[in-house]
């Protein structure tokens, strides 16, 4: 893999507020690195850098070894960037927007046709083509402002929430595009929405109070997880007692916490100590206490859980 994109000590202040503080990541060729924080961490104001719509104050940012404020043309013809909010020129229908972002990238005649229909067909948009943008929905003109970015198929996309206002099934289609295109691309999409990266991460880095506190694997992001490898089980009533009894002597078992179950019976989860693997160890002390399971699984972990603790406790 060759390197895409190199962030480094990228810091930008508005007066005596520092918005992004030190912010340095990297992105390689195939990569979609997933850039998540809550509302105000810095997410669009890092975005804006590195496309060169703001200066920073300090460090710089390299696309395709271009360094942006040195060189920011060069930047501009690797780099497709759909900003916050999707912004166009809502008197003009998306065919004619389509057509001057083409011209303005320097299409002509079959190539210029050739992208643009690529465009169309890859976010669907033949059916509104010759209508006013302002016009269309909010999830129509989202698909309008990604056309555009992947108009000249540019090899770092940049991808501030791509999916907001988008249905569920106009998300899948937009994640399933984004799959595709990352195997010749570096991808880097600005997200809140923590099912983003497992839809389409193969990386994620997490900024809060404009500082990255978190840089790694989708993988390694739910393994911080207090539930990752927590084994729920189910009993019946006769056997509720004696699986309370069983889990409570493992080593392996941090603690045990129990569920709303029915009709008397208990639903338990076996929190790991460590989030190591303990599936094996508690059926084989249930089995040898002959206790009856009605269901068993292990918890991946949750997501929800892991953002909050590092973008509030452990980012202060």
């Amino acid at each position: 893999m060759s390197r895409m994109l190199d962030i480094e000590g990228l810091t930008k202040r508005f007066g005596a507020k520092t918005a992004v503080d030190h912010v340095s990541f990297a992105a390689d060729t195939g990569e979609v690195l997933g850039f998540l924080g809550p509302n105000g961490a810095g997410k669009t104001t890092t975005m804006r850098m590195i496309v060169g719509f703001l200066a920073p104050s300090a460090g710089r940012a390299v696309v395709c070894g271009h360094d942006v404020s040195a060189d920011p043309l060069e930047v501009k013809r690797r780099i497709g960037y759909l900003p916050e909010g999707a912004p166009l020129y809502e008197d003009m229908t998306p065919a004619a927007l389509l057509g001057f972002v083409a011209s303005v990238r320097g299409l002509t005649g079959e190539a210029k046709r050739a992208a643009i229909g690529r465009a169309v067909d890859h976010l669907q948009l033949d059916e509104v083509l010759g209508q006013p943008i302002g016009t269309l929905s909010k999830g129509f003109k989202r698909r309008v402002g990604l056309a555009q970015a992947i108009l000249h198929d540019p090899e770092v996309l940049i991808l501030d929430e791509p999916t907001d206002g988008l249905d569920p099934n106009q998300k899948h289609e937009v994640r399933d595009l984004i799959t595709r295109m990352a195997a010749g691309k570096a991808i880097v999409i600005s997200t809140h929405l923590l099912e983003e990266v497992d839809a389409v991460c193969s990386r994620a880095v997490i900024i809060a109070h404009g500082r990255i506190v978190f840089d790694g694997t989708p993988e390694a992001l739910v393994a911080k997880s207090e539930r990752h490898n927590a084994v729920l089980i189910s009993v019946g009533p006769v056997h509720a007692q004696a699986c309370r009894s069983a889990l409570a002597g493992l080593a392996c078992v941090a603690r045990v916490e129990s569920l709303d179950a029915a009709g008397g019976g208990a639903r338990l989860l076996a929190v790991s100590a460590g989030g190591r693997p303990i599936v094996d160890e508690l059926s084989a002390a249930l089995r040898a206490q002959a206790v009856a399971v009605d269901e068993i699984s292990v918890e991946r972990g949750r997501l929800d859980e892991v953002f909050r603790r590092i973008t509030t406790q452990e980012a202060a």
